[in-house]
């Protein structure tokens, strides 16, 4: 009996019902009159015992015209108050509370009318207790029919096998309202069956007519033997859990998870698009790397930035164009938005104009290896605040091409330095990056001779005048989701049904988010006080071939299995881990706990500063293993790994 009954639940015998017709407007005043004149005919029989006219109190109209009387004046109440344009599958406390005025309304207006006939005329038509015991029949009858088919409607919607089945984690308010969303949608993707609570305390109890289910492995079998794949994680509680470690229960058994927005959750500073309040989504794998909210002085930097004109090198790019989004909000006169690459910078023109029509932005083509049109960038807008995040930075690329490397990097660098000093800007602050730290790749090693330019020339300034220009260099690892990281290149192999590649077993990052990075590089610039190479606190590391996993669960495959992983062996120049110091280096506090400060190895301008030179000239001479050779020269950790340079550490 129980196994038949099972089949039919699990049959498709329902799977109309979510896509039914609505009941149209007249058909649901049409069954309101009938349910008022069943209400009319039983307070009849309640207050007089039978259903004739001929029992009534003389003077009276009879009993079928007393019906047709309240019988319209309670449709004209309906007429009123628009109880008949709610669906009944979707009603609501508010289309109960219209039902309840029109009742009312009637029997208030009937009783009324009686009064000031019976005033004039000496009797009465209508029998004030017959009035008094039909309004709470009707309201009954009304409120019965709405709360009956809205039951009804979601009994059999709970065995419709239109859409997938889901749980919802979380029982507050978001939970609810999760599960109430996805009721009253007709076609919604998803069919809630039940709700997950981490409170052992709370295991036996009901929310709306769904089992609220503790996690544990019970849970995870219960779901296997009803086919449930999906797990909706409300908001309010993935700020209440560590979604790194709570969600990942859900992940090793391939459970998909899945979000919504936050109807007061912020994006990047700004509210959410109201487009995609109530839009499910599956959870991103940024979001279970832990990363805590930064808080920042942002009066410094308002200080710092208001009125001021801010030049970005490199604009376009992941980390500049997040600079020019949080830049903008502490009001500047004006954004310069250095870029070479022309279709990038004129979408984000158009993004920045559509998102902030009243700030100002001001696009230019140039390239930072060309002094002389950045020359003339800095002589035309006379920049306070340079933020140089212009650079080559995809490690395997650079190694094959070590003399653009040094070009963009090194010479880039000290083309914005050089100008930024002849034109007195107030701030100058470089982007660089953990692989700087004991390089063993081109790319990490032509950021370091960055450094130790900008340092050494800040050092070489400040003996002599206090207030020349400050340069602060911030140092911090992987930004996920930037233009060529791990991420998006998984993502790319996911979608094409893989393999994903993965270069070794045991390589780690450090990761951080790029409105992170870039809310930290703003709080550093206003602690520079010059010379400083900042560090940021990138977290626990995170190692490659778990992300992978982690990243193929939530597309809801199987690893190795359904997706294969791939090793591909470490690239040219790439190492195991990454360091934010060098051992011989040390760091010191700041205001805030997220930033430190490395104490580097420093070196005098006057003697590094020809052999800058002497290494551009070769590099654009084109001779990549005497540029090397220099590099190695410039910074003795350098040692190459996994490259043709390696013989030059020999």
């Amino acid at each position: 009996m129980i196994s038949k009954r099972n089949e039919i639940r699990n049959s498709d015998i329902f799977a109309h019902i979510p896509d039914a017709s609505y009941l149209p407007r007249w058909g649901v005043l049409l069954i309101d009159i009938v349910l008022v004149s069943v209400a009319f005919w039983t307070s009849l029989w309640i207050g007089y015992g039978a259903f004739s006219y001929e029992i009534l109190p003389g003077g009276v109209l009879a009993a079928w015209q007393q019906f047709l009387i309240v019988v319209v004046m309670q449709t004209a109440c309906f007429w009123l108050f628009h109880t008949y344009s709610g669906i009944l599958r979707y009603s609501t406390f508010i289309d109960t509370i219209k039902s309840l005025f029109a009742v009312v309304c009637c029997g208030v207006v009937l009783l009324i009318f009686n009064y000031a006939y019976n005033h004039l005329a000496n009797h009465q038509l209508l029998l004030n207790s017959l009035i008094a015991i039909y309004m709470p029949i009707a309201f009954v009858l009304l409120f019965c029919l709405r709360v009956g088919v809205k039951t009804l409607y979601e009994m059999l919607y709970q065995h419709a096998s239109g859409s997938p089945k889901v749980m919802i984690y979380g029982t507050k308010s978001a939970g609810i309202a999760i599960a109430k969303m996805l009721r009253s949608a007709g076609n919604a993707p998803y069919r809630p069956v039940g709700f997950i609570d981490d409170a052992e305390k709370r295991k036996n109890y009901d929310l709306m007519g769904l089992h609220v289910h503790p996690l544990n492995d019970k849970l995870f079998e219960w779901m296997k033997i009803r086919n449930i794949h999906h797990v909706i994680v409300s908001p309010i509680k993935m700020r209440e859990i560590q979604p790194a470690r709570d969600l990942q229960v859900f992940i090793n058994h391939n459970i998909r998870i899945l979000t919504t927005p936050y109807f007061t959750q912020l994006e990047n500073g700004q509210e959410v698009d109201m487009k995609r309040i109530g839009r499910i989504d599956s959870i991103q794998i940024e979001d279970l790397l832990e990363r805590p909210t930064i808080q920042i002085n942002t009066d410094n930097v308002l200080h710092t930035m208001q009125k001021k004109v801010v030049l970005i090198s490199g604009a376009a790019g992941s980390i500049g164009s997040e600079l020019v989004r949080q830049v903008q909000k502490f009001r500047p006169r004006a954004i310069v938005l250095l870029e070479m690459a022309e279709s990038p910078l004129h979408d984000l023109v158009l993004d920045l104009k559509n998102q902030y029509p009243q700030a100002r932005f001001i696009p230019v083509i140039a390239d930072v290896r060309d002094r002389q049109r950045i020359e003339q960038v800095f002589n035309e807008f006379r920049p306070d605040i340079v933020f140089h995040a212009a650079a080559y930075k995809h490690v395997p690329l650079m190694e094959n091409y070590p003399n653009e490397a040094i070009i963009a990097n090194v010479l880039g660098t000290k083309n914005m330095a050089d100008l930024a000093v002849q034109y007195k800007t107030d701030r100058f602050v470089m982007i660089s990056t953990d692989k700087a730290v004991n390089p063993t790749n081109i790319m990490g090693a032509s950021k370091r001779i960055a450094e130790i330019y900008v340092q050494s020339l800040f050092n070489k300034l400040h003996a002599t005048d206090p207030e020349c220009t400050k340069f602060i260099t911030t140092r911090f690892g992987n930004v996920l989701g930037s233009n060529g990281s791990v991420i998006p290149y998984f993502k790319k192999q996911i979608a094409a049904g893989g393999p994903v590649t993965v270069t070794h077993p045991d390589i780690i990052r450090y990761f951080m988010t790029i409105p992170e990075a870039c809310t930290l590089v703003l709080e550093a610039s206003t602690l520079g006080k010059g010379g400083e190479i900042f560090v940021f606190d990138m977290g626990q590391p995170v190692k490659i071939l778990d992300l992978a996993k982690n990243m193929i669960r939530l597309a809801g495959y199987t690893p190795s299995e359904e997706i294969p992983i791939v090793f591909t062996g470490l690239r040219p120049g790439e190492k195991l881990y990454e360091e934010l110091l060098n051992q011989k280096e040390t760091t010191l506090p700041t205001e805030n706990e997220k930033i430190l400060v490395a104490r580097v190895r420093e070196e005098q301008y006057d003697e590094v500063k020809p052999r800058i030179e002497a290494l551009i000239e070769i590099a654009h001479s084109n001779k990549p293993f005497m540029t090397v050779q220099m590099m190695k020269q410039l910074v003795p950790e350098y040692i190459s790994n996994n490259s043709i340079y390696e013989q030059l550490d020999k």
